[in-house]
Order: structure tokens, then C-alpha cells, then sequence
């Protein structure tokens, strides 16, 4: 065995690594009320996008002719 302790170190490492960078799956939310959340987010960002478009769309052309 010519690595001695060093695969149980890296998986220490690994999983320590792992368990902090966890994501917040548990926000303490069901399925639906996860996916109202997400659908109003996007919604709004949307909403956003399009408002920032009309803004925009008097001078900018990306279009060639």
C-alpha cells in the first residue's frame, strides 16, 4: 500500500467539503409551494425583462441590413 492514509484523508476532505456547500433544499417548503415561489420569481423577472425591452426598443437595432 504505497499511499498509507492518504485516500481516507481525501475523503474526509471531500465529504467535509460537500456537507458545507450543502443547497437549502430544506427551506421548509412542499413540492407546490416551491414551485409558486419559483413560478412568481420568474414571472417577475419577465415582467422586468419585458419593461427593460420596451425601453430599449426606440434606439438599438441589432439587426443588419
Amino acid at each position: 500500500m504505497t499511499r498509507g492514509n492518504q485516500r481516507e484523508r481525501d475523503r474526509e476532505r471531500a465529504s467535509a467539503r460537500s456537507g458545507a456547500k450543502s443547497k437549502g433544499k430544506d427551506d421548509g417548503l412542499t413540492p407546490e409551494q416551491r414551485r409558486e415561489r419559483d413560478a412568481k420569481a420568474l414571472q417577475e423577472k419577465a415582467a422586468k425583462k419585458a419593461a427593460q425591452g420596451a425601453g430599449d426598443a426606440g434606439g438599438s437595432s441589432n439587426s443588419k441590413k
